[in-house]
């Protein structure tokens, strides 16, 4: 499985970048309101960054307005990855970005029959949004194995990536791989989270103070 933080702070790209796990980066509109940067400038960065997928969406909601800003975008890198959301014209635009040569991210997934539409359009990555659905009482893994079950019944014809998205805890991630995703798009918070575990730290610990009696150097 590939990971992914979802973020547009770039202090926090950079440190989880030197950890050498992170293969991209997803933002939002909301990401970029909180960075309280210009999307341009924000994107850049991160692509320097980043060699890998650095998705960036839309903010129109028009087939020809999400094209125009989908060109702006593509000039940013050659990673830039081009977010749009799960709609008619977002489709429309997903379909002719895609046969242009584009990768795409379609965002807002709900539905198994969304992200059917959304790799019939040729999307690169499709984006089922896990922590939304458990917020009201439905089961959001349970989205991602059947889009997982439905991609694998048509290896030829369906190439679509499913990331997993809106993931509140390390569980989601271990949830998400065993089911299959191919991405795990994680706040940077859970994805340090997921070092964590109380018997590594008793154990180091341990380690630590037999190596101290021994009154020894590593030099």
């Amino acid at each position: 499985m590939k990971f992914f933080v979802d973020t547009a702070d770039v202090a926090e790209i950079q440190a989880l970048a030197a950890s050498g796990l992170l293969d991209g980066v997803t933002t939002n509109p909301s990401l970029i309101a909180k960075s309280g940067r210009k999307i341009l400038d924000v994107v850049a960065e991160i692509c320097a960054i980043v060699p890998g997928p650095v998705s960036a969406e839309v903010a129109a909601t028009d087939y020809e307005g999400m094209m125009r800003e989908a060109a702006i975008l593509r000039r940013i890198a050659a990673n830039v990855v081009i977010k749009l959301p799960l709609t008619p014209d977002g489709l429309r635009a997903c379909k002719a970005l895609t046969s242009d040569g584009a990768k795409t991210n379609v965002t807002l997934c709900f539905s198994a029959v969304q992200a059917l539409l959304a790799a019939k359009a040729g999307a690169t990555y499709v984006s089922p949004f896990i922590g939304r659905l458990d917020d009201i009482g439905m089961d959001g893994m349970e989205l991602i194995r059947d889009i997982v079950a439905i991609y694998r019944n048509y290896p030829e014809t369906l190439k679509t990536e499913v990331l997993a998205a809106s993931i509140r805890h390390p569980v989601h991630v271990l949830q998400a791989a065993k089911a299959g995703a191919h991405v795990a798009t994680i706040p940077p918070g859970t994805l340090r989270s997921l070092y964590a575990h109380p018997l590594t730290d008793k154990g180091l610990a341990a380690f630590l103070a037999d190596w101290a009696k021994t009154g020894q150097t590593i030099a």
